[in-house]
């Protein structure tokens, strides 16, 4: 069989063939150039899926980190990492032999106070305990020899064992004399003046009420608990009881609160940070000061989540913690609108240590220069650490130079405030520059900015200036932990009373915590310190300086947790001695 195509003699029909075979090539490029096209976005898509799924399977991983691992961001750099070699320079050689000897020392002078202030192990109870004897009796058939009869006494061994007595509750009967004229019944009746009460009838003692707050805002009991507890007690309140008896505490110490706040706001420092809790709407919300501008927002805000059908809402608890005064002030808003942090900070002159919100900057913006924003170098530092898996190498160098800065406030801490700044500006400035440089480098012009670490060296650049404010001013701490540290007080108290029932509750609850948390920072027997407050401004004292909790331990040492001192003292040494070890490995 042939297998030759038989073309036609006609020139007209082979050129009609030929043009019908051009008409289905084209055809056939645009298929193709179509397929081609709809290949390459199928492409991009499925790019644009991976580069999304890597991003949520990243945050996801990072909230698993979050909620299961440890609560710690340490990193342990290997000292040989990017070192570079000086060589024998004379100069290096007895640089590094100072920075060695320096960690040497440091080590040494920890490490012998902590011998010299080692206590022996004491198991003994303490004295001022009350004690009651019980005689143990010996078997019959144990007191007397099978070979010389009755065994005599010849002492005890004395075995000592702690127990418990739940809290006891009693009720004080106040007599109060009335006298009258047996002359006249017109002359009248007087009576002997008759103390304060916390509330009408003065039913209840200040120490239920310091009990409530304490139980509430400092163990995080919630109100139906202590029900219980006083239930085991012998008295079984209603809830109402309990919530009234908290409402007047509340209401006495208000004016007391607000000289603490003035006092914050006074200093030169204040250090902020903020969480959420969760206010119920009520149809008509209770404001006890309607015209006072927080009750403004948060009329609008109730008013718009009622429209809306919401059962409750995202407020906002603040902690404005004072560096130079020991002292924690806490602030309720039903959002976080920057007119919270404003109205707080109306009038502060003087440097915030906070986030990167962006409601602090517009509240540094409009105090026309009187407050300075200092950012918190740990939430920077966590940003890299967070997105390490990314850009493993450039975030190693950046995490040494971190470590670096934080080695020289170890050295700092028990320098004054003038030392500490000479100390942070031969040292520290030029690290920062070191950082500065690397941020802009070549090295890292190739991290995509939507990356982790692209957001993360973004956020550096951005908050360059602010990260380094701490520098000019050596009371200014290096970063705002210790304030994050006091959201913890609020977050395990949201998981047990889980929400606030009115705007004003929020308010009151802010003012009992501020009360508690002050206590806590000051190292205090916090039941002794509220009550003692409590019994105070109910005999009407206004001398509120007298009051504050760092001047009250002065005159009730007795009141003073001296082993939390201790702890805090043995852990900050353990931390820097650790830190100078490793310090004294690298110079070597």
């Amino acid at each position: 069989m042939s297998s030759t195509v038989a073309y036609p003699d006609d020139v007209g029909a082979c050129q009609r063939l030929l043009r019908e075979r051009d008409e289905v090539i084209a055809e056939c490029r645009i298929a193709i150039a179509a397929h081609v096209a709809l290949v390459d976005q199928q492409s991009r898509q499925l790019e644009e899926q991976k580069a999304a799924l890597a991003k949520v399977t990243a945050e996801r991983d990072l909230a698993l980190q979050r909620a299961f691992r440890k609560k710690i961001e340490r990193y342990l750099n290997d000292p040989k990492q990017f070192v570079i070699d000086f060589g024998d320079s004379p100069d290096i050689v007895d640089a590094a032999e100072g920075i060695a000897d320096a960690a040497e020392e440091q080590i040494g002078s920890y490490t012998r106070r902590k011998k010299k202030d080692r206590k022996p192990r004491n198991e003994q109870l303490p004295a001022h305990l009350p004690r009651y004897e019980v005689t143990l009796e010996v078997p019959e058939a144990q007191k007397f020899c099978p070979d010389h009869g009755e065994r005599d006494l010849i002492g005890y061994d004395r075995l000592e064992t702690l127990e418990i007595i739940p809290i006891s509750l009693r009720v004080r009967v106040t007599l109060v004399p009335k006298l009258a004229c047996s002359k006249s019944p017109h002359c009248g009746v007087v009576e002997a003046p008759r103390p304060a009460g916390l509330v009408e009838g003065n039913k209840f003692d200040t120490s239920v009420a310091a009990e409530i707050a304490v139980a509430k805002y400092g163990y995080h009991q919630p109100i139906h608990r202590q029900q219980d507890l006083f239930a085991s007690c012998g008295w079984t309140p209603s809830r109402s009881t309990l919530l009234n008896i908290q409402q007047a505490a509340a209401n006495l110490i208000r004016p007391f609160i607000e000289h603490l706040r003035e006092v914050v706001r006074a200093g030169p420092i204040i250090a902020t940070d903020d969480t959420t809790v969760t206010l119920v709407v009520q149809d008509s919300p209770l404001l006890s000061a309607p015209d006072n501008p927080k009750n403004v927002r948060a009329r609008e805000v109730i008013a718009e989540a009622q429209a809306e059908h919401r059962g409750s809402i995202t407020a906002r608890m603040w902690a404005y913690r004072s560096i130079t005064q020991p002292i924690n002030v806490f602030d309720f808003t039903v959002s976080r609108h920057r007119d919270g942090p404003e109205l707080f900070l109306g009038g502060f002159t003087g440097s915030l240590m906070a986030d990167c919100y962006s409601g602090y900057e517009a509240v540094r913006t409009r105090s026309d220069g009187k407050i300075i924003r200092a950012a918190c170098v740990a939430h920077a530092r966590r940003k890299v650490f967070e997105a390490r898996s990314n850009h493993p190498v450039h975030a190693a160098v950046l995490l040494a130079m971190f470590q670096e800065l934080y080695d020289i406030e170890d050295r700092a801490k028990a320098m004054t405030a003038d030392e500490r700044r000479a100390l942070r500006q031969a040292e520290a400035r030029p690290i920062w520059e070191r950082i500065g440089g690397y941020l802009v480098s070549e090295a890292v012009s190739g991290v995509m900015p939507k990356e982790s670490f692209g957001k993360a060296v973004t956020y550096l650049r951005n908050q360059f200036e602010h990260l380094r404010v701490y520098l000019a001013d050596g009371l200014m701490p290096i970063d705002n932990n210790e304030t994050e540290q006091l959201m913890k007080q609020v977050a395990l108290g949201r998981k047990n009373w889980l929400f606030i029932g009115s705007v004003d509750a929020g308010y009151r609850a802010a003012d009992l915590m501020t009360l508690v948390s002050s206590a806590i920072r000051n190292d205090l027997d916090v039941f002794a310190y509220v009550k003692d407050v409590l019994d105070k401004l109910l005999a009407g004292e206004t001398a509120y300086e007298a009051l504050r909790p760092d001047v009250w331990k002065q005159s009730h040492p007795e009141s003073i947790r001296t082993y939390r001192v201790e702890e805090r003292l043995a852990r900050a040494d353990a931390k820097i001695v650790k830190r100078a070890k490793r310090r004294a490995a690298a110079s070597r």
